[in-house]
């Protein structure tokens, strides 16, 4: 081996001068480095990497991504519905695939381009590269980024709006005949048995002033729809009959309505009437928290007489100065908001849904979400059937253009994009679906109550001309409880009974009941050859009765106990082929062969079971009654004691009356 050159000279070749390692250092060309390519082995680097011109093109491709990335802003954020490969996830971002497996690998995440990853694993990857993404089931709990809930336009801002008036109160004290009176129509006569069933929207206009109201049913059965109406209103309109005082619904309108936090006027009606008494309503109202002005209270109590049509001027005078005093205001130039009040099913025309629009001025072509529902304002009337346009705010209005019958109560807003609003409902969609699911019964447990026999269920498949109806009927039918019976609405639907409803009534053993509405030709038919039950009605409470008559049916009857008589013991008898006998005398009642019998000793049962053998002397006999001796022999029991007593019973079905 050559001994080492000394710096200056020459080498072994003399080739010239032999460098040193400083100069080596000095004059050696300067690289960068990527985490790549220090991450790679020194037996696979090739000179081409280290040339001047990959090292300034790698520096141009890194600057260019950081910028990228530093510029991405989304408006929405991305949404994941479920698991979803690299590639696909990569599709939908302006981010290269070796930036997500990077960013997966770090969170501990092995994953190729075409495997899939959990939706968790997705959001946390779009977080990590600066996106906002929201898996579908936290998309409620984010406020949703595009619809948010309405308010009833009591902002500072904007101009003054009319108020909305829901009139309340129980069943039977006037309150369709108060509107009526106001808007010199006659609804009440429309509904069945004079009882209001729908929830109703109107405007009106007193003296240039205008004043939307809303009618809520009055009876029980329609607790839901008065909340919703209680929840839509700027001032509330109590009615309580002078002749006929505070009763169960006139107590829960006042509990909605202070809910709400709205003032609350009292219409005193049918202070016509011979009997009328407002002195007494006054007092009862006094000790729900709602004392008359005139007694030093807060609250306005108007008397009048909706028949008659006395002091209705009074009572639009008070509320519009109580709207003046609350100087309720909207904002008219922005998109409209609202909730809908009701909807329905119409075979011409196909949903419509009466809306009250809260802020913005909704349009007709407007593209809009309602609840789980995305369609366009096609059309739009107002109560009076005349076509609009637009619609302020405050006004209530009757659309159609929707594909489907929208859920009463549901809030609506206007989107400016009609794909948008599309998107928005069908992830509504799929968590409601979600959350279906997770309220189903386990496998094992459905197995458990249907082998022991604990729980039935009577499925039923409710059909209805308005979606708040299917609200009434599904909460009343909720309240008709019992432990070993309950009642499964498999489906609910707006509309007449049609083949399809057969068809699924027939393969889940349901019964039909259409309220307000008929059944099509062909459903009939089939119907009628399956055996499927249909009961159409047209008053909820005989629905609520006939479902009550069907769970009674359903249920078992009655075990009832009915003691035969007694005997006692009085001798033993030992024979070889009957075993021990015991001879006894009837003491009250009979003792009959094949009952159940206890035997008693003392004040304890020491046997139950049945009574197998009954003779007198040598023949048997089917009973023996009081005064006469027996022998009795059971298979089961020989350890007979002079003394014992035999009580002789039998079970006794007994059919159900009540739930």
């Amino acid at each position: 081996m050559a001994p080492p050159a000394e710096v200056g000279g020459k080498g072994a070749a003399g080739k010239g001068p032999q460098r040193g390692p400083a100069d080596t250092k000095k004059k050696q060309k300067r690289t960068v480095f990527s985490d790549r390519d220090k991450d790679r082995g020194r037996s696979t680097f090739r000179s081409a990497d280290f040339s001047s011109t990959t090292i300034r093109g790698r520096r141009k491709q890194r600057a260019k991504q950081s910028a990228a990335q530093a510029e991405v802003r989304f408006e929405e954020p991305v949404i994941i519905t479920g698991p979803i490969t690299v590639r696909d996830l990569v599709e939908r971002v302006p981010f290269s695939p070796a930036q997500v497996i990077s960013q997966l690998i770090s969170m501990g995440v092995l994953a190729t381009v075409n495997q899939s990853i959990e939706p968790e694993h997705a959001v946390g990857v779009l977080e990590k590269l600066g996106v906002e993404a929201l898996y579908e089931r936290d998309l409620v709990e984010h406020a949703s980024w595009r619809l948010t809930a309405t308010t009833s336009g009591n902002g500072e801002q904007g101009e003054l709006r009319p108020p909305v008036v829901t009139i309340l109160g129980h069943v039977d004290h006037g309150k369709t005949t108060l509107l009526d009176s106001i808007r010199n129509t006659n609804v009440t006569a429309q509904e069945f048995g004079g009882i209001t069933q729908h929830i109703g929207a109107y405007q009106v206009e007193i003296n240039g002033h205008k004043i939307s109201f809303l009618d809520t049913p009055g009876h029980a059965a329609f607790t839901a729809m008065r909340a919703r109406g209680a929840n839509l209103t700027d001032i509330a309109v109590l009615v309580v009959a002078a002749d006929d005082g505070i009763q169960p619904q006139t107590v829960e309108a006042i509990d909605h309505a202070k809910a709400a936090s709205v003032p609350i006027i009292v219409a005193i009606n049918k202070v016509d009437l011979p009997d009328a008494q407002p002195d007494v309503v006054k007092q009862q109202l006094s000790g729900h928290g709602l004392v008359a002005e005139e007694w030093g209270g807060d609250t306005i109590m108007v008397p009048l007489s909706a028949k008659q049509g006395t002091n209705i001027d009074q009572l639009l005078e008070m509320i519009l100065l109580v709207a003046e005093v609350r100087e309720l205001r909207a904002e008219a130039d922005k998109p409209a908001r609202g909730a809908v009040v009701e909807s329905k099913l119409d075979k011409q025309r196909g949903p419509i849904a009466t809306m009250l629009v809260q802020e913005g001025t909704l349009r007709v072509g407007d593209a809009l979400v309602v609840g789980m529902v995305a369609g366009k304002v096609r059309a739009m009337t107002d109560d009076k059937g005349h076509a609009l346009r637009e619609a302020s705010p405050s006004m209530p209005v009757a659309i159609t253009g929707l594909p489907e019958v929208p859920v009463a109560g549901d809030l609506f807003e206007v989107i400016d994009d009609e794909r948008k609003a599309r998107e928005i409902a069908e992830q509504r969609q799929q968590r409601a679906r979600a959350e279906r699911l997770q309220t189903h019964v386990s496998l094992q447990n459905l197995s458990s109550m249907v082998a022991s026999g604990a729980v039935q269920d009577l499925n039923v498949i409710v059909k209805s001309d308005v979606a708040g109806s299917i609200e009434a009927i599904s909460q009343i039918l909720s309240q008709i409880e019992h432990d070993q019976i309950r009642v499964n609405i498999i489906h609910a639907g707006v509309g007449d009974v049609t083949e399809s409803d057969v068809l699924l009534a027939s393969a889940s053993d349901a019964i039909i009941m259409g309220f307000h509405v008929r059944i099509e030709p062909q459903a009939r038919t089939i119907a009628e050859e399956t055996g499927i039950d249909v009961r159409l009605y047209q008053v909820i409470y005989d629905l609520a009765d006939d479902v009550k008559k069907a769970m009674l049916g359903m249920l078992a009857p009655i075990l009832e106990e009915s003691v035969l008589g007694h005997a006692v013991v009085r001798a033993i008898f030992k024979i070889s082929r009957l075993g021990t006998v015991a001879g006894c005398y009837v003491t009250d009642g009979l003792i009959r062969r094949g009952s159940q019998i206890r035997i008693k000793r003392g004040d304890e049962v020491i046997f139950t079971g049945q009574l197998d053998s009954l003779k007198h002397i040598k023949e048997d006999v089917r009973e023996m009654a009081q005064g006469f001796e027996c022998g009795i022999s059971l298979d089961r029991f020989n350890a007979w004691q002079e003394g014992d007593v035999i009580e002789s019973y039998v079970i006794k079905e007994v059919r159900r009356e009540t739930l």
